[in-house]
């Protein structure tokens, strides 16, 4: 942070000392800042930019590369081997201690490499731009960068513009603001300049508008009131910057397995030696490469490297399927996930206001389709009677919706973009859908005068031109203020008497299902008449129709929802829409929404209540970001996995917090994607149940590839125990054993990282957040494959010891025997329960059979050439000896599917 960060962290802009700037009025306003309606002059300006500093927010630098690739060194099992090297460097083993040192140093370059990856992602989704802005200054109207905004700068706003500021509205001709990315309010809200409620809520104060959100429609002017990071958005980036990242699931497993490992493989290791020193009293340099034999043997020094490489594969194929993630270790992360709650706007809705109901005085339609899309059709409800779609009571309302309106539509690169206000969006949609052509119709209905909508009076109408040659006012607005107005109604048979109760009734049905109700109505005009008047509303006008208009749900998200309840994952809807728009919504989606808890009602309970309450319900309506935020660690209290999604600076301080923050790629701020651990690149909700089943495909694939590392560690630690123990010659050296894990084991593991998903990968269950990695049937399965490796190898060099005397044949029979052993279990490793006879066995065995292959190179290359030879004290093989080693390790792969078949039978599958 720069020091003008600081001055603008530490010293607050002025502020009431008793009510707050949305409870004064605008003249109280300027007073406490300062100003004047006309703004500031230029020094009193560059004063306040001095002590304040700019109107930004201070960002996160990178991580410096040197302290990424130090962090690559922070592990156990990297100690423990960094102490090996040095007690082989001591005795001077030059070659042990070259290949501990070069094996430390591949898995440190994997992470660095893969952790520099992450990074450069995160940038590229960044955008950081600032705005530019109208301001008051010196008497007169200046463009300034936004980030040269003070408190008591006067702003103009107009319909577009990103508000670069906390702002108080000090003027508004009908401005409205979508507020969606600070709220989680779907509609755009009205704004006014009269003073509010000291206690009103954030989406409640209708004097203000906040940075970062958007004007829709009007325009007016303001003072600014908060900037940098005392604004509302800022207060949420200290908010996220106060959150402390945990680690994840996988990252704490492994960290506990490394400790369990390091601490049993210290308490072998000088166990052995000091038994060994007894019983033997061998000397001092030969226990000490007998021990440096055992933890090299018994660490598995390639489960890093392979654990880093499978983690990536799977960030790879989640960014084919549009997931972005930028933390590595938290692709796993979505395989334990229990708990999704999700924002409601942008994420499981569209974020596109659409027209969904349409009722004339007879009737009532459904209207499909979603967004600002024109493709849908409007079909009247079966239960209903009357006119049908193509009545001139739709035609007229569709028509009244398109002339009474000032939004577009353009179409770019296939996608529709509004340039307007959301409602009026969504009415032009509802026209074009009806059949309307925009530019067509207002060329054979000209506009003539208009009356702008007021929030006073809460209506807009237009005078346009009749093709017959009258003249007819369309007119639009809230419907109860409509319903005062209009004595009429259009019906079947043209204008007939107003039925009010009728209207209410509908408007009451819709309100229900939390769609905004917007009225259309008509009046005809004389000929002659060329301006409008707002008196011209009080007689004559004819109620047409009522439009429902909703953000609506994602189809696709309706269905990925009862995939991940079909998962066993629970999801929650936490909004900051009102509670019965969340309702509708929610029960849409097929969540329960016989209850919604308010953001209110949480900061009344204590911790234990809200604890009790996020097992009980799934919709939370009103809340504010510190409400989510306790609603994540609630959650995780009861022992949740929890991933949070959301698009807005509102939801930022949960994304930090939950295990797995999910960020929209699209539609999503900066402040959201920074602060989550992956971002979907199309903003669909859907598109996390493919997360959530490659993250539990990650799993599998790390838990197989432990299973079948740990076998091969326990062998070789067993054979050099024993031979210590014993005073034997060992069968493989420290050297050897490296070769062994970081060639060949690692080569055969990374074909666990290409494995498909399982066929139940998303009807199972959520893994216990508490569960090992390694469970009861895995562990009795390393013991016996540890076991019989250690056996075969032993027997091996046994009984090439014997027949030839010569130690370095001997340990390329060990060796070999070892590495042929491996391939064999592998074959049987691929799945965790399932037989290799079974039909998805055989669909994608390429990784493992290349995998094979180059194992088979690797270890001719090992056994005959002759540089190698001198380096690993190895002698070349005959061919009956591989004879013998395929016939000795091949039974390994029928034993392990024998355990598997009994484990089935015990378990009734």
């Amino acid at each position: 942070m720069t020091a003008m960060d600081t001055r603008n962290a530490t010293t607050p802009p002025p502020s009431s000392d008793g009510e707050p700037v949305h409870a004064l009025s605008a003249e109280q306003t300027l007073e406490q800042l300062d100003s004047t309606p006309n703004g500031l002059s230029t020094d009193d300006a560059r004063q306040r930019l001095t002590q304040w500093g700019p109107n930004a927010l201070p960002t996160q630098p990178p991580t410096p590369g040197w302290k990424r690739w130090l962090r690559q060194f922070h592990n156990l099992f990297i100690y423990v081997l960094l102490v090996s090297g040095l007690i082989s460097l001591f005795l001077g083993h030059w070659v042990d201690a070259g290949v501990i040192t070069g094996v430390v140093l591949i898995n440190a370059t994997i992470g660095f490499v893969q952790e520099g990856k992450a990074e450069q992602a995160l940038r590229a989704i960044l955008s950081m731009s600032r705005s530019q802005c109208l301001v008051l200054r010196d008497g007169g109207t200046l463009t300034l960068d936004s980030e040269a905004l003070v408190p008591g700068d006067v702003v103009l706003l107009q319909a577009g513009d990103k508000v670069p500021a906390d702002i108080r509205l000090l003027e508004s001709k009908s401005i409205r603001c979508d507020e969606a990315l600070l709220t989680g309010e779907s509609q755009a809200v009205d704004k006014v300049t009269a003073p509010v409620s000291a206690e009103a809520p954030l989406a409640e104060r209708l004097n203000m508008a906040y940075m970062g959100t958007l004007i829709t429609y009007g325009s007016g002017r303001g003072v600014v009131t908060q900037t940098g990071s005392h604004t509302e958005i800022g207060t949420i980036n200290r908010m996220v910057q106060g959150v402390t990242l945990s680690s994840t699931p996988l990252q704490r497993q492994l960290q506990r397995f490394a400790g369990q490992m390091t601490l049993a493989i210290l308490l072998i290791t000088v166990a052995t030696v000091v038994l060994g020193a007894l019983l033997h009293n061998q000397s001092l340099a030969t226990l000490f490469q007998g021990a440096i034999g055992i933890a090299v043997a018994a660490i598995p020094e390639g489960l890093p490297a392979v654990v880093t490489i499978t983690l990536a594969l799977g960030v790879e194929r989640m960014a084919r399927k549009r997931s972005l993630m930028r933390r590595l270790p938290a692709v796993e992360v979505l395989g334990s996930v229990d708990v999704i709650c999700s924002d409601k706007t942008g994420t499981l809705t569209a974020n596109a206001m659409t027209a969904r109901a349409l009722v004339t005085s007879t009737h009532r339609y459904t209207v499909s389709g979603e967004g600002y899309t024109p493709e849908g059709d409007i079909k009247a409800e079966p239960h209903s009677s009357g006119d049908s779609a193509g009545s001139d009571s739709v035609t007229t309302a569709s028509r009244i919706a398109l002339l009474c309106n000032d939004a577009n539509l353009t179409e770019e690169q296939g996608e529709w973009q509004l340039h307007g206000d959301p409602t009026e969006g969504a009415l032009l949609v509802l026209a074009m859908k009806h059949g309307l052509e925009a530019n067509q119709c207002r060329r054979k209905w000209p506009r003539i005068d208009s009356l702008p909508f007021e929030t006073e009076k809460r209506y807009m109408a237009v005078l346009h031109d009749h093709p017959d040659g009258d003249r007819e006012m369309a007119i639009k607005g809230a419907p109860d203020r409509l319903l005062e107005l209009c004595r009429e109604q259009l019906g079947p048979n043209g204008p007939e008497p107003l039925d009010r109760d009728y209207w209410h009734r509908q408007m009451e049905q819709l309100a229900s299902k939390g769609m905004r109700v917007m009225a259309l109505a008509r009046k005809p005009m004389d000929s002659e008449q060329t301006e409008l008047h707002h008196h011209h509303m009080e007689s004559g006008l004819v109620m047409v129709a009522l439009v429902g208009i909703s953000d609506p749900p994602r189809p696709e998200a309706v269905e990925a929802i009862a995939q991940c309840h079909a998962a066993g994952i629970r999801v929650l809807m936490i909004t900051g829409d009102n509670p019965v728009t969340a309702a509708a919504i929610g029960r849409e989606l097929g969540l329960n929404g016989e209850r919604v808890v308010t953001g209110a009602e949480l900061d009344r309970m204590n911790d234990a209540e809200r604890t009790a309450v996020v097992d009980q319900v799934d919709l939370f309506a009103r809340t504010s970001p510190a409400n989510k935020l306790q609603l994540v660690e609630s959650l995780q209290a009861r022992g949740h996995t929890v991933a949070m999604t959301g698009d807005g600076v509102n939801d930022a301080p949960a994304l930090r917090s939950s295990d797995i923050g999910i960020a929209m790629g699209q539609k999503g701020t900066d402040a959201a994607k920074e602060a989550a651990d992956f971002v979907l690149t199309d903003d669909n909700f859907a598109t996390i149940t493919h997360a959530v089943a490659e993250g539990r495909t990650v799993y599998d694939n790390i838990v197989k590839a432990i299973a079948f590392i740990l076998p091969t560690n326990l062998a070789q630690a067993v054979v050099i125990v024993l031979a210590i123990l014993f005073g034997w010659l060992l069968p493989i050296t420290p050297v050897q054993i490296l070769w062994v894990n970081m060639v060949t084991a690692v080569t055969l593991a990374l074909a666990m990282a290409f494995e498909q998903s399982e066929a139940n990968i998303m009807q199972r269950p959520p893994r216990p957040r508490n569960q090992g990695l390694i469970t009861g049937t895995l562990l009795y399965r390393i013991l016996l494959v540890g076991g019989l490796g250690a056996l075969t190898v032993f027997t091996l060099f046994e009984w090439q010891m014997s027949a030839s005397g010569d130690e370095a044949l001997a340990r390329s029979v060990a060796v070999n025997a070892l590495v042929l052993f491996e391939i064999f279990y592998l074959l049987s490793a691929r799945t965790l329960n399932d037989s290799l006879w079974h039909r998805r066995y055989w669909q994608g065995l390429r990784p493992t059979l290349v995998a094979i292959a180059l194992v088979l190179l690797f270890q001719g290359v090992f056994t005959y050439w002759p540089i190698s030879q001198r380096i690993f004290d190895v002698g070349a093989l005959s061919v009956s000896h591989w004879l013998v080693l395929v016939l000795s390790t091949s039974p390994i792969l029928l034993i392990v599917e024998l355990e598997k078949f009994l484990t089935r039978h015990l378990r009734g599958h």
